[in-house]
């Protein structure tokens, strides 16, 4: 069934709320980056405010954490301190899915990314991620894999431990409760 892709005036409201006092209490993550711009830009793409608010409803904690100077688009990551709860014990794409024959899981990390509008991180991505903080220090998180990797049936996924970023693989059809991904949104 496909959602609605609107917000109420609440909802967004509420939404900008948040985003701000997060944006507001890690500056770190954003240096040189004015609130009121990410707001100016927010405010032209309702759209990416409507994905902005799967990732708060699913527990992804979405922040600024770059700015792309070419296009203007502030990028958005999840920046919960471990992989979206809401977005665990999938496995990674619908292929995997149809290749279950018991026990699957409710959805695929890929197929949740696309109905929520964002994409999962690379692995470069993830590990720009972990320079802002420590992330996933019990989870772990799925990541974009190269295809010829995925084509052998096999998926990426990485985490932080012992202090430092690991990339890791798994079959594509395995799902964890402790794995989920996070996403990325340029708005």
């Amino acid at each position: 069934m496909a959602r609605k892709k609107d917000l109420t005036a609440k909802q967004n409201a509420d939404l900008l709320d948040t985003l701000k006092a997060r944006f507001e209490k890690h500056g770190q993550r954003h240096p040189e980056i004015d609130w009121a711009d990410v707001l100016a830009r927010l405010e032209r793409h309702p759209e990416k405010v409507w994905s902005l608010h799967e990732m708060e409803q699913t527990g992804g904690e979405p922040d600024v954490v770059g700015h792309d100077k070419a296009t203007g688009a502030f990028i958005f990551m999840d920046c919960s301190a471990e992989s979206p709860s809401e977005r665990r014990s999938l496995c990674y794409d619908r292929a995997a899915l149809d290749s279950r024959k018991e026990a699957k899981p409710r959805s695929s990390a890929l197929e949740m990314a696309a109905a929520m509008g964002v994409e999962l991180l690379t692995e470069a991505q993830y590990r720009a991620l972990q320079k802002q903080g420590k992330f996933d220090l019990k989870t772990s998180s799925w990541v974009q894999t190269p295809g010829p990797i995925r084509k052998l049936g096999g998926a990426l996924f990485c985490d932080r431990r012992y202090d430092a970023v690991f990339v890791y693989h798994n079959g594509a059809e395995s799902y964890y409760a402790a794995r989920g991904f996070r996403g990325v949104l340029e708005v």
